[in-house]
């Protein structure tokens, strides 16, 4: 027991001594190699360099037009009396195509078309 607390006490004072080194403060693990010179320590060159500039793009002011004013070409063209010509020109091409959907609908454009004066 004695020899075991000997070593011990041994042990931390020879480790308090190899931590006294003070020219490597973090660096050292614990090797330190002397090759018969001691060299000197310099600092590392330090280079500053310009900042680069700061290049703003701005796009190019543009002009936007406002949309055109709609354009109306004359004026309302329904009437009562092409609403009355499309109904009655959808009755006669409904009763002259035996109901055929596609008769009604030309009686009804011709009837509408009559009705409106577009002759």
């Amino acid at each position: 027991m004695l020899s075991r607390t000997t070593v011990i006490v041994l042990g931390l004072l020879v480790s308090s001594a190899a931590l006294a080194d003070h020219e490597h403060w973090g660096g050292h693990h614990g090797h330190h190699h002397h090759h018969g010179y001691d060299r000197p320590m310099y600092r590392e060159d330090v280079i500053y360099y310009q900042p680069a500039p700061v290049v703003e793009y701005v796009p190019v002011p543009r002009y936007y037009a406002p949309p055109p004013p709609p354009v109306y070409y004359g004026y309302d063209q329904r009437s009562p009396q092409g609403l009355l010509g499309g109904m009655v020109g959808s009755a006669m091409g409904y009763q002259l195509g035996n109901g055929d959907p596609i008769a009604a609908g030309i009686g009804a454009a011709a009837g509408a078309l009559l009705g409106n004066g577009m002759y």
